[in-house]
């Protein structure tokens, strides 16, 4: 991943030894930590790579910062409907799957609709 940071912007290529391995500073570390965490709560790479940016820069406004964070939020809610919905959906056709040795199963039914 830590490649794919890279690739994207949001880590700096870091120093290498001579066998090859990675030499992380405070700051590197402190970023991975940022990422992950920000991954942790769900953010898109997209999200992520604007809020480093942010974080990054002491002059922003943290209505930028809040603007991100509340679309993820509605993002967040509105998937939260969607699978609540889902499980609805799912629990009803549940019920009324008699689960026995008949063929007929209105889960099935109801997938091939």
């Amino acid at each position: 991943m830590v490649r794919h940071y890279e690739s994207l912007g949001l880590l700096p290529r870091v120093a290498r030894t001579d066998s090859g391995y990675r030499l992380y500073s405070e700051a590197d570390v402190h970023t991975l930590r940022f990422i992950k965490r920000g991954r942790d709560l769900g953010f898109s790479m997209e999200e992520i790579a604007e809020l480093v940016g942010l974080w990054q820069n002491r002059r922003r406004a943290s209505a930028n910062v809040r603007r991100v964070a509340q679309k993820h939020a509605e993002d967040l809610a509105q998937r939260i409907a969607a699978m609540q919905e889902m499980q609805k959906t799912l629990q009803h056709l549940i019920h009324c799957c008699h689960g026995d040795e008949r063929p007929e199963c209105p889960i099935l039914e109801e997938l091939a609709r």
